[in-house]
Formats: structure tokens, sequence, C-alpha cells
């Protein structure tokens, strides 16, 4: 008869307990805390990248209401007309009919082309030029219900600081925008510039002067730091860092100069508006931020607690079954999770165990084989795809290009017919690309100059453009025709009266992005319309050449990359289309 003895010992299921438990304890609190500092990291980022989209929209607005302004005073500069009047003056009955049949309507008119509150005064180099204005008697001129503009001679400012070291005139090119006079004591900025002879291109010869002002609040008027958060605040800064103008409870008051230390740890963002040189700068103030980390820490710690309980009462009750061999098998499907499934394992005998090797072996080898079928015929899908999405584009212009290339041969202008069908021509040596999606930057912008310049023949003056392209960028690659598209949509939909100014803009991000810009002045997009343009879903033609640009670079970039389009009905639309800053390289 045998005797069992028993001995006093901690089982092994016990010890694999104990050990489960200490190794899935630490791990928890190790991917707690790294997951606590990630998402405290990510709520700061999503916040600086809400805030400062929040200023790149106000410093739109705001540089949309200078170019208001720049193109109002553009009306009164290059005016053929009234240069030769103001040089020419006549007395008399001449006279008289000049200045209230052409001179004071025309400044009228010019002032009423802008929907911005603002006065203005022209000073007048020709003395025979009556005076016309109004005794303001020391009040702002922009709260008075008269008129707002005024016309003096030249001789009133010859004195002023602000006129004798106003800079050298470079044609179409010289402007200012200062408080001068009274501007600070109204709270307001004026636009300088120098009225010259157009009539005498190169002479730059000065026959009056245009200073054209407006309150701060009007300029600044989407600056509001309810968009950003109760608890912030926006500052306006000069080129000096003067305080202009503030939204919220402000650190700062006007007048103020700027010191970004003041502020501590609190979170600043800047903006600088092109042309004004001013600079917006939203604080968040770091209770913002404590109220959602603290938020975020307790939600980590239950986490973290619920998931160490479930592992110790899930160590508790597979103690006493799992084993070394459960352990190979954990290690197999490890593999099989992060993406290896070349591992195999082999147990002997025939039990349970081994059923389970065979199936893992087999399992791996079918899984391994199936994911590199579904990617290889991933890869033809999309390739399909971008192929289709790139003939699908929609080149009906050319049946137009053709017709104005007959009507020029018909009325025999033979120079704009040899330029029309050179860069026809060359638009659609860029488009074939032999074959390639992939071409450089410059090549991009080419194309679509070559397409501009034969809009340009059809509509002559009455279609600006202007390019604003950091040459940073012209070194890296893009898939072809991504800009063109909305150049032509603007020409077809955006026309406000007989007039359109398209400005084409690509910058290089701090986020590694390239980001090209399509603003125009036109009629703009109600928001109606914005959504079924951006409605994938969307079976109708609204929106197509929007869709299939978008479409193609997130099929060849990704999902972060693509079109947002942001519009005003009557006063135009911003088209941004962003893609990674790559190097230009040979490829399909």
């Amino acid at each position: 008869m045998k005797v069992f003895r028993r001995y006093r010992y901690m089982p092994f299921g016990y010890k694999l307990m104990l050990s489960y438990c200490l190794f899935i304890v630490i791990p928890v609190i190790v991917i707690g805390y790294f997951a606590n500092s990630i998402y405290i990291k990510s709520i700061r980022e999503q916040i600086e990248s809400s805030v400062n989209g929040t200023l790149i929209q106000i410093s739109d607005n705001v540089s949309y209401k200078i170019e208001d302004i720049i193109r109002v005073s553009d009306f009164l500069y290059y005016d053929n007309t009234l240069a030769r009047h103001l040089r020419n003056y006549e007395k008399g009955w001449v006279a008289y009919e000049a200045t209230v049949n052409l001179l004071l309507p025309k400044f009228e008119a010019y002032k009423q082309a802008s929907s911005l509150k603002m006065w203005q005064s022209i000073y007048i180099k020709n003395e025979e030029f009556p005076e016309i204005y109004f005794n303001y008697k020391g009040n702002d001129p922009l709260r008075s219900e008269t008129s707002r503009y005024d016309v003096y001679h030249l001789k009133r400012i010859l004195d002023k600081d602000w006129y004798s070291d106003y800079p050298d005139e470079v044609f179409g090119m010289t402007m200012q925008w200062k408080q001068v006079e009274d501007d600070a004591k109204f709270n307001r900025i004026s636009h300088l510039r120098r009225l010259v002879d157009v009539q005498v291109v190169g002479t730059n010869r000065e026959i009056g002067f245009l200073r054209q002002s407006l309150h701060l609040s009007e300029l600044f008027q989407t600056v509001d730091f309810n968009k950003i958060g109760n608890d912030a605040a926006i500052y306006v800064k000069d080129d000096a860092g003067r305080v202009m103008l503030t939204s919220g409870e402000a650190e700062f008051r006007y007048g103020d100069v700027w010191d970004e230390e003041a502020f501590g740890e609190n979170l600043v963002i800047a903006k600088v508006i092109p042309k004004l040189n001013w600079s917006i700068a939203a604080v968040i103030p770091n209770e913002t931020f404590e109220k959602k980390i603290n938020e975020v820490r307790l939600l980590t710690f239950a986490i973290c607690l619920v998931f160490t309980i479930v592992y110790f009462i899930s160590g508790a009750l597979l103690s006493n079954y799992f084993s070394r061999k459960v352990g190979k098998i954990v290690s197999v499907l490890d593999s099989f999770q992060e993406g290896n499934f070349h591992k195999r394992i082999n147990f002997k005998g025939n039990d349970e165990f081994s059923q389970i090797s065979l199936a893992l072996n087999e399992m791996g080898q079918n899984i391994g084989e199936l994911i590199h079928k579904v990617y290889v015929a991933d890869l033809d899908k999309k390739e399909a795809e971008l192929d289709m999405l790139q003939a699908q584009i929609n080149p009906h212009f050319l049946y137009n290009t053709l017709s104005s290339i007959n009507r020029l041969a018909k009325f025999g202008e033979l120079d704009k017919l040899q330029r029309m069908v050179m860069d026809l021509a060359k638009f659609y040596r860029l488009s074939l690309n032999e074959g390639r999606i992939l071409l450089p930057i410059s090549d991009e912008l080419e194309q679509a100059n070559a397409y501009i310049n034969i809009q340009k023949i059809k509509y002559e003056e009455r279609m600006g453009v202007s390019f604003d392209i950091d040459p940073a960028i012209l070194k890296y690659g893009t898939i072809k025709l991504i800009i063109q598209p909305f150049i032509e949509n603007v020409l077809e939909h955006a026309w406000c009266a007989d007039r359109i100014h398209i400005r084409i803009v690509g910058e290089l991000e701090d986020d590694n992005t390239v980001l090209f810009k399509i603003i125009d002045d036109g009629v703009g997009i109600s928001q109606e319309l914005l959504q079924q343009m951006d409605d994938p879903e969307e079976s109708t033609s609204v929106g197509y050449g929007i869709r299939n640009v978008n479409q193609r670079i997130k099929l060849y970039y990704g999902q972060a990359y693509g079109v947002r389009i942001f519009s005003r009905l009557g006063i135009g639309t911003t088209v941004c289309i962003r893609i990674p800053a790559e190097e230009a390289r040979e490829g399909r």
C-alpha cells in the first residue's frame, strides 16, 4: 500500500496567478500613465488647432476688408479720366460742370463701392479745384450723418510728418496703414496712398493724396473671444507691439505695450495679418487646461482601477488551468496580433493542446496568405480608382477654347490666336504628363497659368489674377490638376457684376504640409450648396469637380489631406487644398 505524503508548498497555479497579477498591474499603470500623458497632449493640441483655425478665419476676414479698402483706392488711383481732370482743371462753367457731373459723383461712387463704413479724405494738388468739406467741429467724421468724404488742397498736409515721411512712390505698390492726425483719439486707422498721373507712366507725378479712415472696431469686427472660449482673450497688436484692440477679459488695454511673458504658463497663439503687418494673439488661461486635465486623470484612474480588478479576478479563476503550453499559445497569438503570421507552435502528443497548435498553425498560414491577397487586391483597386478619377476630369473648356480659336482666326487676330494655341498646347502637355500622375508643383502652377492665359484672352481686363507663391514649395511634388479645376469653377459660377479677381496662394505650413488657397471676390456660395458639394453621396453635378479633386488627393495621400471650402454670399470664396510636402519624384 502506497502512502501519499502531503507537502506544504505554494501551488504552481498560485505562483502563476501572483506573477500574472504582478506583471499585469505594472503594465496597466504604465499604460495608464502614458495614455493619460498622450491624451492631455492631445487636448492641448486640439485646442491649439481649434484656436489657430479661428485666428486664421479672423485674419482672412480682416485681410478681405483690407483688400476691399485697397480695391476702392485702386479705383481712384487708376482712373485716367479723374487724373486728366485733376491735372487740367479749367475755371468757369466748364469747371463747375466737371466738378458737379464728373468728379464729385466719382468720389461718391467710389466711396460707396465698399461695404465698410469709411471716411475718405482726398487732397488735391491743383488748387484751382475748390475745397469741399464739412466742419466736424472736432468730432469723429465717421459718427457724422453727412457724406463721409472731404476734398482738400494738398498744401494742408505738406507740413505733416506723416506726409513728409511717406515713402517714395513705386507705381501701383506704395501704400501705408497708419494712425495719423486724430486717428488714435477716435480709435481709427487710415490707409494712405499717393495719387499719381497714370497717363504719364514712369514719372510718378503726384496729383493728389488719398486717406481712407475707418474704425478699428469696423476692421476687426470678427475679433470675438467667444469664438475661442468664455475664459479666453484676444489682442490685436500693431507692428510696434502696442495693443490696439482687445476682446474678453484682457490683461492689457488699448495703447499698452504687449508683453507675452506676463501671461506665464497660459497658452498664447499669434497670427500675423498680411499687408497690415499687425498680429492677432489669443490667450487661453491655464485653468481651462487644468479642468480638462483633472477630468482625464480621474477617468484614467477609474479605467486602470477597473482593469486591475478584472485582471486579478481572471487571474484567480484561470491560474489552475494555464500552463507553459498556454504561454506558448499566447506567444503565437501575440505574434499574430502584431501581424507576424510566420511563427509556429508544435506540441507532442495527441491532446487538446496539440489540436490547438495545429489549428493555430493552419490559421496563421491561411490568414497570412489572405492578407497578402487582400493587400495586393487593395493596391490594384486603389490604383484603378485613381486612374478612373483622373480620367473623369472634365475638359469641357477645350470646346470653348477651340471655339475662341476659331473666332480669333475668323477675325484675323493672329497674335492672340498664336498665344492661345501655345497656351492650350502647354496646358495639355502638362495635363498628359507622359501618363504620370505626379508632377512638380512648379509644373502644376505653370499649367494653371497656361489655363489663366487662355481665359485672359477671352475676358481681358474683366479678369484679374495674382499669384502669391512661397518659393520653398516649388521643390515638392503633387498629383496633377488640383488647382485648375477651381479656377475654372470661379470663372463659371463666381462672377459678381462684370469683374472678378482671383488670388492663388501657395505656402508651406509648420506641420510639413503644402497649402494652396484659391481666393475670389465673387458672389460666394450658400451654406446649403456647400453642404451638397461636401456630401460624398451627392449624385448630382453639384460640386462634381471639387469632389473629384478631393477624392484623388485622399486616394493618393490619405484621409488627412484634401479640399476645404469657406465662403460667404456677397463676399467671396476661399478654397484650401492641403497635400503633404513630399519631394518631387519620378512616378506614374
